[in-house]
């Protein structure tokens, strides 16, 4: 019987099944790290296009609206000093004295007028509490306080964790450029130069804690890191990396994203958005919210027109406690979100 003879087979590499797991799991965790990059680069543009905005918008209504501003302080002077000299030198029946305080306080709690808390007028206001009711309420509330407060802090302290951990990893990429592109170690003028603008990046990135920032800087600056694909360790510290710096850069994303829903709900990003919706329509909202204010000064010159006329004695106690006719036909809610706090604001 012949022998058989062994054909030597030719080496086939077989990449082991971790090693293509590994090889899958970088693949995603690349692109998840350049889609992380780009969003937040497309987030930060919007938040600084928007704010941009705002200072646009409010140097431009300041520089319209400030005439209005003074003269609607001007008014709210002069009707509160009216009701003084109405109080301090004209006599009434008590009836009668309670009747217009009450007017004078209508005006300022429907927000016509400026809040004066420490007015005398204004006294009748605490007897509307019922201090039993408010002590029980006080006492549920302060409960529920505490209860929230240490849901609160066991967040707080679990987030700082977190915060510690992410600044340690804008701290050590900070270092490594730090440590790279420092100015005192360029050989030339030029490259000092270099540096020194890159450094200001990096600077200003590492105190924003702006790790997207630092790690577009590095690979902007830097070869990628060579790594061996068919080691596992290296795939494996790579892929650990990764990792740490894309829940970095999400958490930066989400924060970017918080922030720009805090701009846009502040009393100026509101009146941008507003300004957006009406400029789709059609409508210029400066020109309108100026009209809105010149309408408002109107009215508030009436009641001081109003007022006025009752020290003068020239309207009677009647007419006077049944109120000006303007008041009357302005908007309780425009009242509310326009004159109030244009007005609260002039008094701080």
């Amino acid at each position: 019987m012949p022998r058989k003879t062994t054909v030597p087979s030719q080496s086939i590499k077989v990449t082991p099944l971790a090693l293509s797991q590994l090889h899958i799991r970088l693949e995603f965790l690349e692109k998840e790290h350049q889609s992380l990059l780009k969003q937040i680069k497309r987030k930060r543009t919007e938040l600084k296009n928007f704010v941009e905005q705002m200072r646009s918008f409010g140097t431009e209504f300041l520089n319209k609206a400030t005439p209005g501003f003074r003269k609607m302080a001007e008014l709210d002077q002069e009707i509160h000093a009216l009701f003084e000299e109405i109080f301090t030198t004209r006599k009434f029946g008590k009836q009668t004295l309670k009747n217009i305080q009450a007017v004078y306080r209508d005006l300022q709690v429907t927000g016509a007028i400026s809040l004066k808390p420490n007015s005398q007028q204004l006294d009748t206001l605490d007897e509307s509490f019922d201090n039993e009711d408010s002590q029980s309420d006080f006492s549920k509330e302060t409960s529920e306080d505490q209860h929230q407060y240490w849901q609160g802090q066991q967040s707080v302290d679990s987030a700082s964790v977190v915060r510690t951990d992410d600044q340690r990893k804008i701290r050590q990429t900070f270092l490594k450029l730090a440590e790279i592109f420092h100015p005192d170690k360029a050989r030339d003028s030029e490259t000092q130069k270099s540096h020194t603008e890159i450094m200001k990046e990096i600077n200003k990135a590492y105190q924003e804690g702006d790790l997207a920032r630092l790690l577009e800087i590095e690979r902007s600056q830097q070869p990628l890191e060579i790594i061996d694909n068919n080691n596992e360790d290296d795939l494996t510290r790579r892929c650990r990396t990764l990792e740490q710096h894309n829940q970095i850069l999400l958490a930066q994303y989400e924060k970017l994203k918080q922030e720009l829903r805090l701009t846009k709900n502040t009393p100026e990003g509101t009146m941008v958005c507003d300004s957006r919706k009406a400029a789709k329509k059609g409508i210029d909202a400066m020109t309108a919210i100026v009209e809105t204010m010149e309408s408002q000064i109107n009215v508030v010159s009436g009641i001081r027109d109003f007022v006025k006329n009752f020290r003068e004695q020239k309207i009677t106690i009647k007419e006077f406690l049944a109120g000006p006719t303007s008041l009357h036909s302005l908007d309780e809610e425009t009242i509310e979100d326009i004159l109030e706090q244009m007005l609260s604001d002039l008094m701080r």
